[in-house]
């Protein structure tokens, strides 16, 4: 099959099973998003559900957490990896907010990549799930599920080099949906260590199936 036949099949299989595709991450608005995926790197979005109740209520608002410290931040993320560089990185990038950008949070990519612990992947989760914009965040989910369907080739060896092969085939409408596709896929079939594969509805498009 061609690679645009194996994109065309796969993307209408999850249209059609997967018809409401988004965040597990529990928001009601863009900073408290920002903060949870700031703690989701290399941490499950569960374990920061757990905690996050506690820390927006704590700090509701980026002009709260801007006077606070990260020692008192971390009371609130112990249990998250890596808590005390995260902690670190939720009062700098408050204080940003506020003495840069108004208290908002903003909506461009090169303003998102200025706040500290904001990466690439980052600040394409915030433009797509808030935004709507058609950014493909790249996590291990969804590395790993390209390569094994046969959505991007070995040479793609770089997040930045999967998200721009995907968005060159994938329609911009399609984009912001087609993250939590692939990373939903991953999270749950197309695990890791064990790929359940006697589950999975992709198997007559999906290159590692296909070669066993």
């Amino acid at each position: 099959m061609t690679k645009k036949e194996r994109y065309e099949a796969i993307i209408e299989w999850f249209r059609h099973n997967m018809p409401i595709a988004e965040t597990e991450l529990n928001y009601e608005n863009p900073f408290q998003l920002l903060m949870a995926v700031i703690l989701s790197a290399q941490c499950t979005d569960k374990r920061v559900n757990q905690i996050s109740p506690a820390l927006f209520e704590a700090y509701p608002t980026p002009e709260v957490m801007a006077v606070s410290t990260p020692e008192a931040v971390l009371e609130y993320i112990k249990s998250v990896s890596y808590p005390n560089s995260k902690a670190q990185h939720l009062v700098a990038t408050a204080q940003m907010l506020v003495k840069d950008f108004g208290g908002e949070v903003p909506s461009e990519m090169d303003d998102l990549l200025k706040l500290p612990g904001v990466g690439r992947k980052t600040a394409n989760v915030m433009q797509s799930v808030v935004w709507g914009k058609a950014t493909m965040a790249v996590d291990t989910h969804v590395f790993r599920v390209s390569h094994r369907l046969g959505l991007v080739p070995d040479s793609c060896n770089t997040p930045l080099k999967v998200e721009l092969e995907l968005v060159k085939h994938i329609a911009d409408e399609d984009i912001p949906k087609a993250h939590h596709w692939l990373l939903l896929h991953g999270r749950y079939i197309c695990q890791s260590r064990t790929p359940h594969c006697e589950k999975c509805g992709l198997q007559p498009w999906c290159k590692h199936f296909l070669g066993k």
